[in-house]
C-alpha cells in the first residue's frame, strides 16, 4: 500500500511544451504567435487557423 502511495506521488506530469507560430496573411502580412495551452503541434495549428482564419502560410514550432 505504502509503495502504491509512494509511485503516485513521486510521478509528475511533464511540463506542457509551448508552441510559437508563424503566420503570413494572402495580403503580405506577418504575424508571430505563442501557443500556450495546445496538447501538440497539430493541436497548435488548429488553434491559430482558428483564430486567425485565411492565412497564406502557417510553421509552427516547439518553443525553447
Amino acid at each position: 500500500m505504502q509503495a502504491a502511495k509512494q509511485a503516485r506521488t513521486s510521478r509528475k506530469r511533464a511540463p506542457r511544451l509551448e508552441y510559437i507560430a508563424a503566420v503570413r496573411y494572402p495580403d503580405g502580412r506577418r504575424d508571430i504567435f505563442h501557443v500556450r495551452n495546445a496538447d501538440d503541434i497539430d493541436d497548435a495549428r488548429d488553434l491559430v487557423l482558428s483564430e486567425v482564419g485565411d492565412v497564406q502560410t502557417v510553421m509552427i514550432a516547439v518553443r525553447h
